[in-house]
């Protein structure tokens, strides 16, 4: 698989993609190097490889580049519903409630450095299994408040958008958790997952948006990129209302 990508590497590209996920110094993906090559590509390659070990993975993982690390993941991804396809169907409680994968990813966060690492990934290793431990009766919500109170940023966003799975099958909760956990946020980059995830569940319930945006006027105070992204689909003349503070 490595070689594999590395034979698509597109310079042009690179620089475009480097560019676009803030690589210079100072800028949030500082460092991160590319090959240069769209996502569907990496799945496609992903998914022409033999299934393989999650220790297989861990020179992927760490790797330089970016391309390789986000290959990993879809990877990993696709190891993780192999077996949980197979721990559904056993009898054995303490297996059921053990998952090398999430380990896997939870001990590799350092490399899991940049938005779409995170969001193309988290809502299936962590969210779909959590959302499966929830169903069994486990506690989820300190496993998520632990990565919200990392001092890692990618952490944080991992935390807020893992619970997308929840949001997709109805079960706002964690979400509404956790976004509280960073709602103030200093970063650009969680006041957009926050927003996203906001405006995810006023798709599928306005009423509980509502009700999170307006419970003491919060609304009012939430940094401005959070208001746009969680309201973007009201309509025009309610979106004004939010954003001049009159509802």
């Amino acid at each position: 698989m490595y070689n594999q990508l590395l034979s698509k590497q597109n310079k042009n590209q690179a620089l475009i993609l480097s560019k676009f996920f803030k690589t210079n110094p100072g800028e949030y993906g500082e460092n991160d190097c590319f090959l240069g090559i769209k996502v569907p590509i990496i799945r496609d390659i992903v998914k022409s490889t033999p299934l393989m070990s999650i220790e297989q993975l861990e020179p992927l993982i760490s790797s330089k580049w970016h391309e390789v690390r986000m290959a990993s993941l879809f990877m990993l991804i696709r190891i993780f519903k192999n077996q949980f396809s197979k721990q559904k169907k056993r009898k054995d409680p303490e297996y059921n409630f053990q998952n090398p994968c999430l380990d896997f990813y939870l001990n590799h966060t350092q490399y899991i450095n940049n938005w779409d690492l995170v969001d193309l990934s988290c809502p299936t290793i962590i969210g779909e299994w959590l959302y499966y431990l929830k169903s069994q009766k486990q506690e989820i919500i300190p496993i998520l408040k632990k990565l919200a109170k990392s001092n890692n940023m990618w952490e944080k966003r991992i935390a807020i958008v893992s619970t997308l799975y929840f949001v997709k099958h109805n079960d706002f909760e964690p979400t509404l958790a956790i976004i509280e956990e960073n709602l103030f946020h200093n970063h650009d980059l969680i006041h957009k997952a926050n927003g996203w995830l906001l405006r995810e569940i006023g798709k599928k319930n306005l009423t509980i948006e509502e009700q999170f945006l307006k419970n003491n006027d919060i609304y009012k105070t939430l940094p401005r990129t959070t208001l746009r992204y969680a309201i973007e689909k009201f309509d025009e003349d309610k979106r004004q209302s939010y954003l001049k503070g009159r509802i």
